[in-house]
């Protein structure tokens, strides 16, 4: 990514829409809208600085919402530009309220609340689309309890959990760990203001919140609206103490994830969703219960799935030196329901095919490997570019011709094609390439020498 930023053929318009395009192969005018940052990317060096100052946090779409962001961000740390955003939808000098943090902090004066948008019109020979795709939603299948039960995830989520720069700094903590975890903090702060204004009360009147308490439920207030007020804060604070202790020593037996289930088909090969096959979760579910069983010699992980296809080069034997090596085992099976076991424990309800028994199995976290599916504004962008979809929800192409879309020099290449997997998506966008070369070569609108 590095080099195609630095290349000097190769003009990177990111945080931008196509708007309207017109023309013909050889000669599409493009509308594109340049959407503002309100960060000059020219002046940005990615320093961050504006990024620890901003008061406000907005939970983290990149992180699966498992973390937070502020509203000055970096989509993710790699991106080209080095740059930042500021999000208007939760900034507080968009929201009417004083702060311009970030602007006082920022030395390269880069922050600017005034920039617009800008439309910029493009001449091209040829068009690429490679819009990527969207995750299946698994709430869609309530069986799974997904978002119900805290310890059944997305394969996408579980991919951040493993990563060094992700929620859990790459532990497999569970969610629903975490979540005590949080409340213990939150908890922590709210014990830390009750004891200062016990504090100040004990000082005032020569006594311990304790003694105070003891004296009042055997004589009373007398009336006096100040001690009644003392004694509720105590009350208040004892019944905190102890829901902080009982959270404390739950917290005390808590352990990473260390037997996994990973359920393959979440919304694809199923008539009621996608009825085509995802492509790459197979490997990407295998590639996953690797890497756990790289963070923790003991991890264990169960694949459940109607079969594995492990069609790409060296794919099966990867898969097979997962089960040799990473204590994987792989089930024939469709997994029916998953319901709530003991401490949060998702349990599965599943017909081991081989034994043709319904079986119940306990695991620590359970890992849905979603369908790829087409993503949101497919439609739209088809309308702009005049070119058709398919009934998938992908755009169509030609049969002789697999990267030529509905209309003469617009291609396409990775999921806007077809659900498939990173280096599949590599040598099509090659080939992509190749054919809008050969558009543009034709029309003689490059020289080549």
């Amino acid at each position: 990514m590095l080099d195609v930023g630095r290349h000097p053929n190769v003009e990177l318009m990111a945080y931008s829409e196509v708007e309207e395009v017109s023309g013909t192969a050889g000669c599409f005018k493009v509308k594109v809208r340049k959407k503002a940052r309100y960060v000059d990317q020219d002046k940005c060096t990615g320093c961050g600085a504006c990024t620890e100052k901003c008061p406000t946090d907005v939970l983290d779409l990149y992180n699966e919402k498992h973390s937070y962001r502020k509203a000055i961000y970096s989509w993710f740390a790699q991106g080209i530009p080095s740059t930042h955003a500021i999000d208007t939808d939760h900034c507080r000098v968009f929201n009417g309220k004083k702060c311009g943090i970030c602007q006082k902090k920022c030395e390269a004066n880069a922050i600017d609340f005034d920039q617009v948008d800008e439309v910029v019109e493009l001449d091209v020979g040829a068009i690429i689309t490679s819009v990527g795709y969207d995750v299946f939603d698994p709430i869609k299948i309530p069986e799974y309890r997904y978002r119900d039960l805290p310890n059944v995830i997305t394969a996408m989520e579980f991919e951040r959990f493993l990563s060094a720069s992700g929620p859990t700094h790459g532990h497999l903590n569970r969610p629903s760990d975490i979540i005590v975890n949080s409340k213990i903090k939150d908890l922590e702060k709210i014990e830390n203001r009750s004891t200062k204004a016990l504090a100040r009360l004990e000082e005032k009147n020569g006594k311990s919140s304790a003694e105070f308490y003891a004296e009042y439920e055997a004589n009373g207030s007398g009336g006096d609206a100040t001690l009644d007020q003392w004694a509720d804060k105590y009350k208040e604070y004892q019944n905190l103490v102890k829901e902080l202790t009982t959270l404390k020593e739950q917290a005390a037996t808590f352990s990473t994830a260390s037997k996994l289930a990973f359920i393959q088909c979440v919304g694809s090969r199923d008539l009621r969703f996608y009825p085509f096959c995802s492509g790459f979760c197979c490997m990407h579910s295998i590639k996953e219960a690797i890497i756990a069983h790289e963070h923790d010699n003991d991890t264990t992980s169960t694949i459940f799935g109607m079969d594995i296809r492990a069609v790409g080069k060296g794919f099966d034997e990867y898969k097979v030196r997962g089960s040799n090596n990473s204590n994987i085992t792989y089930k024939r099976s469709r997994v029916a329901e998953i319901v709530r076991g003991d401490n949060d424990n998702p349990v599965l309800v599943y017909e081991d095919t081989q034994e043709q028994k319904v079986m119940r199995e306990e695991f620590d976290m359970v890992v849905l490997a979603t369908a790829c599916s087409p993503t949101k504004g497919m439609q739209d962008l088809a309308d702009i570019l005049g070119i058709e979809i398919n009934k998938f929800g992908f755009f169509k192409t030609s049969r002789d011709k697999p990267l030529d879309t509905s209309k003469e020099g617009i291609f396409v290449c990775g999921c806007a094609h077809s659900p498939m997997d990173i280096p599949e998506s590599v040598a099509q966008a090659s080939s992509a390439a190749s054919r809008a070369v050969q558009v543009v070569t034709r029309e003689k609108l490059l020289e080549v020498s």
